[in-house]
Parts: C-alpha cells; structure tokens; sequence
C-alpha cells in the first residue's frame, strides 16, 4: 500500500509522502532504507518522504530526499502502536496534512473529520 500526501510546509519542502505497509528493521540505516525505497516505490524522488514502521508498528522511520542528500529520522513510541495502513502493495490511498501529522502522533488518523477533530477514539 502507498499513500500520497501532497505539500507539507515546514523546514524541509516535502512534496509528497509515501507510507509502505511492508515492515522496515528499524537498526537500518540511511543507505539501506534508501535500497528499500527504490526497491518498492522504484526511485528516490527529490522533496518527497518515505515512511516505515516496523513489525510492531510502535516505531517509524522517514526517509526524506531534500534534492540534496538524505535525512533519516525516526519516531518511537513507548505505550499504544502507531495505526498502519494494512493491505497490499498495489493499493493507494490518500491522505491529509492532518492525516499524517495524526498518524505520525500515534492517534487515530483514519477517524479524523474535515475539520481535524477526532471524534471517535
């Protein structure tokens, strides 16, 4: 599964994210989790973001091409998991700039309604 989300302001321009449902070693670093990218989403893109959880879901790795170099960061968290799309490779779904900061939090990013409010937890 990938999901696109498009133009997230911040320090770093990131113009789409990818999430892939295989799970990642979190003791890999940049070089492999770049291997990992162009293996399933074909090539590194400049100003886009990778991201990875692992088997547990309780950790996720972002890998993100600035059109320069790599940043590689990574959040763990150490109560709940964090709430991975499941499904196969071929499947794309699309998500908000509130959808990912949600999800990247640990919360409930599928339940979020237009106006950024969980309302069902």
């Amino acid at each position: 599964m990938r999901a696109l989300v498009t133009r997230v302001d911040g320090l770093i321009r990131i113009d789409a994210i990818w999430l892939a449902v295989e799970p990642l070693d979190m003791r890999c670093g940049p070089q492999t989790a770049l291997a990992r990218v162009v293996k399933v989403f074909g090539a590194a893109r400049a100003h886009h973001a990778y991201v990875f959880a692992n088997r547990r879901a309780n950790r996720i790795k972002v890998l993100i091409n600035d059109g320069f170099g790599l940043w590689l960061c990574a959040r763990q968290l150490h109560r709940g998991r964090f709430l991975w799309p499941t499904g196969d490779g071929s499947m794309t779904i699309s998500l908000t700039v509130d959808q990912v900061h949600a999800l990247t939090l640990g919360l409930p990013w599928q339940q979020l309604a237009r106006d950024a409010a969980i309302c069902v937890v």
